[in-house]
């Protein structure tokens, strides 16, 4: 029996919450429903498909909720894993129920399953030696030092906020993904499957082989497509605020790349084109699914996904 092509969809943060918007549950459900509107041509299509998401704003609300409770009301503060789980489950359920209205408005029948999923990372990876990912509130001096001293958090100065400082994290490379072979299954069963939420739950393996957990958290394209590869999906996309992937971006030569090969994104890697903070993690983590075996990865905005003519192309080689 021929098997339907299969698809992982990364969400990027402005399908669930824009930058303008304080971040309501009203806001969120409402533009997940919109983005995920846009995935019935795949379905339609006949692609099976499995579902990551981001949690940056959410995470960022929980941690300072934990802060809120610790300080008014002395409630232990919960670790960074707990509050990545804490957001998988939250933003998995708010994806599973507004995707099953979205089912229900085409008259589309298929199950829908949110997995809470622990990534694994190596506990030598030289990211714990230099946190880089800022997460939570921007805390005054006297309070990072503070923090510092209870809790021995490492802190970055936000150039923005004026002398504010804010907490940082490393951000480890997964290297594997555990219920891997359930997802795949799942999948081409013809489910959808919601998973690797926020780059996934980052744990450890000890001495012993029991898995432990890592306070980190895990850039969730690079996790997608590590799962994309490691369950053989065809196609990988990655859905954010632009339509393509530019070169010169947003000066007067700026220009649009529809198809990239590998040889086009070392030359335009090397040269510094893609943004550290936000273009280049999600290319390279394109090109990480083509040449871990997948087909085509695919950077576009999720209202542009049916139309091809839209998205930038990334193949190991160009396609004859």
């Amino acid at each position: 029996m021929k098997m339907n092509k299969l698809a992982v969809v990364a969400l990027g943060g402005n399908a669930l919450l824009r930058g303008d918007q304080i971040g309501t549950i009203d806001e969120q459900e409402q533009n997940t429903f919109d983005t995920l509107e846009n995935l019935v041509y795949l379905i339609k299509d006949g692609y099976d498909i499995v579902i990551g998401h981001g949690n940056g704003p959410q995470v960022g609300n929980i941690l300072m909720r934990n802060d809120a409770g610790e300080h008014m009301y002395n409630i232990p503060q919960m670790p960074l894993d707990i509050c990545v789980a804490d957001s998988q489950g939250g933003i998995g359920y708010m994806i599973e129920r507004m995707l099953r209205n979205v089912l229900k408005k085409h008259n589309i029948d298929k199950e829908v399953v949110t997995l809470v999923t622990c990534v694994v990372v190596d506990k030598n990876d030289p990211a714990f030696k230099d946190p880089q990912k800022r997460v939570g509130k921007i805390y005054t001096r006297e309070e990072a030092d503070k923090l510092i001293a209870d809790k021995g958090w490492i802190f970055k100065e936000e150039v923005k906020a004026h002398g504010g400082f804010r907490r940082v994290v490393p951000s480890p490379k997964p290297i594997s993904i555990m219920n891997e072979k359930v997802v795949e299954t799942l999948a081409r069963q013809g489910n959808i499957v919601i998973t690797v939420g926020g780059g996934g739950v980052p744990v450890y393996l000890d001495e012993k082989n029991d898995i432990r957990p890592s306070e980190a958290v895990i850039d969730k394209d690079l996790a997608s497509s590590l799962l994309a590869a490691r369950i053989h999906a065809d196609e990988f996309y990655i859905l954010t605020d632009v339509p393509y992937v530019y070169i010169n971006y947003k000066k007067p030569n700026e220009e649009i790349k529809e198809f990239l090969n590998k040889a086009d994104v070392d030359k335009y890697m090397a040269e510094g084109q893609f943004a550290q903070g936000s273009m280049a993690p999600k290319i390279k983590a394109c090109l990480q699914f083509v040449e871990q075996g997948g087909k085509k990865s695919v950077i576009t905005e999720a209202t542009k996904l049916e139309d091809k003519k839209y998205g930038t192309k990334i193949t190991l080689e160009y396609e004859d």
